[in-house]
């Protein structure tokens, strides 16, 4: 199945230091979009996991949050948002519900887009990267394990860019995956030299990430990476459903909006 993997703990800080300072907790719930009889998109605010993950440190879920909320115990995530990626969340309702979903992301029939903000402004307004992705590998600079890169003999990924606004040296870019690659969308800016702000493996510090498991999210991280989670939206989902298209869309995330903000 050609879908980002589902976490693992090595996502969620679980380093052995048990004193180390704790991650910031969500600022807001996940809220219902559009209530379908087989499915449910739910707005995934950023520092909610999708669903559950065994750790160390306490970070809620929206698929125990929802399961909680409307009582319904088969709820289930067919694709998955990073932790801190906000924006359009599936979850469907019933076992026939989950095995179309399966197909349809399977056939690459769900179009997702995104929105980054970057650090840099591209000379193009339209870019299409076709470049594979696969483990960078331990060595030199990296000291992240899950990093990916364009690497020879990696997995074919395609993401298609397009310049919305440009700001301040940053620029608000809409992002539109053919596929469904590991970090494809903030490996492929990185490749581009267009690093996402608050992004800690793929943006303009490479200690970040470490420093990140060993330490927290600090206020000292933070304002060293201009926010405390990495700039990516899931603006919008569309497939095809009961003969019909069905698209839902939700507005860029209060915080990224406020950033983007300041930079006028």
């Amino acid at each position: 199945m050609n879908l980002t993997p589902f976490p693992t703990a090595a996502e969620v800080p679980d380093g052995p230091d048990p004193r180390r300072a704790p991650l910031l907790p969500p600022s807001e719930k996940p809220r219902i979009v559009v209530e379908h009889p087989d499915f449910y998109v739910i707005h995934k605010p950023a520092l909610w996991l999708t669903h559950p993950v065994r750790a160390r440190v306490d970070v809620p879920d929206i698929l125990t949050f929802m399961q909680q909320e409307t009582g319904e115990s088969d709820l289930a995530p067919p694709h998955r948002l990073d932790r801190e990626t906000s924006g359009t969340q599936l979850l469907t309702r019933d076992s026939d519900a989950a095995r179309t979903f399966f197909t349809l992301f399977k056939t690459h029939l769900v179009g997702k887009t995104y929105l980054a903000i970057v650090h840099g402004t591209p000379d193009w307004e339209r870019f299409t990267l076709d470049a594979p992705l696969g483990d960078l590998g331990l060595g030199g600079a990296n000291r992240v394990v899950i990093r990916q890169a364009v690497v020879p003999g990696g997995r074919p990924a395609i993401t298609d860019f397009r310049v919305v606004k440009r700001r301040a040296g940053h620029t608000l870019i809409e992002a539109y995956p053919r596929s469904g690659r590991l970090h494809q969308i903030r490996a492929h800016l990185s490749h581009l030299g267009l690093p996402m702000v608050g992004d800690k493996i793929y943006g303009r510090d490479p200690n970040a990430f470490v420093e990140f498991m060993e330490t927290g999210q600090t206020p000292e991280l933070t304002a060293r990476l201009g926010l405390a989670r990495q700039a990516l939206h899931a603006a919008r989902i569309a497939f095809a459903w009961d003969g019909a298209q069905f698209a839902a869309e939700v507005p860029l995330a209060p915080d990224l909006q406020a950033y983007w903000d300041s930079l006028s």
